[in-house]
């Protein structure tokens, strides 16, 4: 595994780049280098998952029998946690060997009755039923397409039960930032995902922060031009600078926040049948 991660590729094409993620690291140890950042450390990514946890956790009080659809589940990390509780978790994922990965983890944790996997691409999603809960975490930051990001919220929108809750982490941070953009990955500006919501007719409950602290992404762009002896003390160093402003703070910096969890419900007369 390098230092500095795996390389996007120079084309992007999703199907291929994500099966390739999967069968490189997903049956690794939580496999959080498959689907937080791909091929980094492990303190790295282990830091990554804790922060998505703490942001995510106020919003995922399931109650047992909840109909929660995964978008983008990966190695099926949320759908585990939450048909632990007591949810109906419908998993989706554009890598097949995601999936069976999702529920070979399903299976040992002894949640299978709870859970099932559909392979899927999320701009063309058709999971059968409404959800009382639609969790994304860091998906829609590798539609690049516009016309599919479009389409994947209308669809994920068209899948939220009349009362139920969308609950999104993305790369959104209040000001455009390309310096950490590649091929497979856009950062874009809050107020982007704001209009696409307005646009499938979904309302705002609340915005919260997750990793406010700059160091990460301050040098994740120079990381590769580094040194091999200096990229490994250099990203420690900022993983453990950003730790405790991450940790302690990050859900109410919310301005100041790189990701941002939105919490959505449809609007007043905007729910759509399926």
């Amino acid at each position: 595994m390098s230092v500095r991660g795996m390389p996007a590729p120079e084309l992007y094409l999703p199907g291929v780049y994500w099966e390739d993620r999967a069968q490189r690291f997903a049956a690794q140890g939580e496999g959080l280098a498959a689907v937080c950042s791909y091929g980094m450390p492990e303190l790295y990514n282990r830091l990554i998952d804790r922060c998505q946890k703490l942001a995510l956790d106020p919003w995922l009080g399931i109650a047992p029998g909840a109909r929660v659809l995964d978008v983008g589940c990966g190695v099926g990390r949320w759908s585990v946690r939450l048909a632990a509780r007591g949810a109906r978790v419908t998993g989706v994922d554009l890598s097949p060997t995601m999936i069976a990965e999702a529920a070979r983890r399903t299976a040992l944790k002894g949640v299978t009755d709870r859970c099932r996997f559909i392979v899927q691409d999320l701009s063309r999603l058709d999971a059968g039923d409404h959800f009382d809960v639609v969790l994304g975490v860091t998906v829609l930051q590798h539609i690049l397409d516009p016309a599919a990001l479009t389409e994947a919220v209308q669809r994920m929108a068209r899948h939220l039960a009349p009362a139920g809750r969308m609950i999104l982490l993305e790369a959104a941070p209040k000001t455009i930032a390309r310096r950490c953009d590649t091929t497979v990955f856009r950062a874009r500006e809050r107020e982007t995902y704001l209009e696409l919501f307005r646009q499938a007719q979904l309302d705002v409950l609340a915005i919260t922060g997750v990793d406010p602290a700059p160091f990460k992404t301050w040098l994740l762009p120079h990381l590769r031009a580094l040194p091999r002896a200096l990229a490994l003390p250099a990203l420690y160093a900022a993983t453990l600078a950003s730790a405790p402003i991450d940790l302690l703070s990050g859900r109410r910096a919310v301005e100041r926040s790189w990701h941002a969890v939105f919490v959505l419900t449809h609007a007043e007369g905007g729910a759509h049948a399926h």
